[in-house]
């Protein structure tokens, strides 16, 4: 299939041309004439399958049919997310798929950890925000935006926004939204709690699953390391050095984890940042660009950017500390694999964990050799 036989405007298809973007995804593909018939959506397809174009385009689409009317503080799309990286990534997709349309159509990202009073005022005439929970919610509260006019909602890594975690926030958000209203939700993996709220969320939903494809999936080469929790630093430095790494996402449990094993490998000669909740937005973005440039050899995050944020052909995630969730383990080997390139996914095992890790491989119904450290010279 072919973006011109989706029934998208002509200057929606010229952007999707000029980005290089050749044919849609399967996401792509099966979710945009949904969308564009006004059906609510519930959308199960892997990170870096296109999601968040899926979702764009026909909304891009569908505010080009309609008169945007007067500009005032409220929205008529609002697209909620995690992260304030995801809400930045989604934006400059807004962003570069909205230029030189023959109606402007506005979007903002706004979230924590930046100034609030310039979101306040930037806010005005936005037809398109992409939101994170908490500053959505400290907008409202200054009169910032109404979000009475609502015609289009999206939860990006809904999974993510419908723990428990923000279920206070969601909740509280969804009362002040109107009760008419198109509804997409987007994840990589279907959880019990998703198939639950689609049937509170959603009025008579599509859900459309997309199945990982099996040479995708082989891609993500899987390797893994019995190790102690001493020797897991002195392993790490071993392997980026042995196989000449240059570009690795090391994964861990916990911000100060982070803090700690990228102040190891830089002391040790190797170049790393860490990347976490606790650091401030413009830190995380800081690394986070000069990781995708190639400029940082290592970039030591916690699960915060497991989910959404892109970055193609990235060769090595290791996994410092094992995640507490199978679901998180798949969320995080797949930053690797992309793109039809191989990537290389390391795990180190401690002996306690060999169970749970076994419970996350079964999950992925993958098999792992597993090497054991105390034999390696290092």
């Amino acid at each position: 299939m072919s973006f011109e036989k989706l029934n998208l405007h002509p200057s929606i298809l010229a952007n999707i041309i000029a980005l290089g973007y050749k044919t849609p995804t399967p996401i792509q593909a099966q979710g945009i004439p949904v969308v564009l018939k006004g059906q609510d959506l519930l959308g199960i397809a892997k990170t870096g399958s296109g999601k968040t174009a899926s979702f764009v385009l026909p909304i891009l689409n569908q505010l080009l049919t309609v008169n945007a009317g007067e500009r005032n503080r409220q929205p008529r799309v609002l697209v909620l997310v995690p992260t304030r990286e995801l809400a930045v990534q989604v934006a400059e997709v807004f962003k570069e798929l909205s230029i030189n349309l023959p109606q402007p159509v506005k979007s903002m990202a706004v979230y924590g950890g930046v100034s609030i009073n310039p979101q306040m005022k930037a806010i005005y005439g936005v037809d398109v925000l992409i939101a994170t929970p908490g500053r959505l919610l400290d907008l409202q509260g200054s009169n910032a935006v109404d979000l009475s006019k609502v015609e289009t909602l999206v939860l990006d890594e809904a999974d993510k926004m419908l723990n428990l975690g923000f279920q206070d926030e969601m909740q509280e958000i969804f009362e002040r939204l109107p009760k008419r209203r198109q509804n997409m939700l987007f994840s990589a993996t279907l959880s019990d709690q998703l198939s639950g709220i689609n049937r509170v969320l959603l009025l008579d939903p599509v859900v459309i699953e997309i199945e990982e494809k099996v040479d995708e999936v082989e891609l993500i080469n899987l390797s893994g390391y019995f190790v102690s929790d001493d020797r897991k630093g002195p392993l790490l430095r071993h392997l980026i050095r042995e196989q000449d790494m240059k570009q690795v996402l090391v994964f861990t449990s916990s911000g100060l984890k982070a803090d700690k094993v990228a102040g190891k490998l830089s002391k040790n000669g190797i170049q790393a940042l860490s990347i976490h909740g606790k650091k401030s937005q413009s830190a995380r973005m800081g690394a986070l660009d000069k990781f995708k440039s190639g400029e940082l050899r290592v970039l030591v995050a916690t699960d915060l950017i497991s989910r959404g944020i892109d970055i193609n052909e990235l060769p090595f995630v290791i996994n410092y500390e094992l995640p507490r969730s199978p679901k998180d383990f798949v969320h995080r080997v797949g930053r690797t694999g992309r793109a039809k390139s191989e990537g290389l996914a390391i795990t180190f095992v401690a002996r306690e964990e060999t169970h749970h890790f076994k419970v996350i491989l079964k999950k992925m119904k993958r098999y792992i050799d597993m090497i054991d450290s105390e034999t390696l010279d290092f």
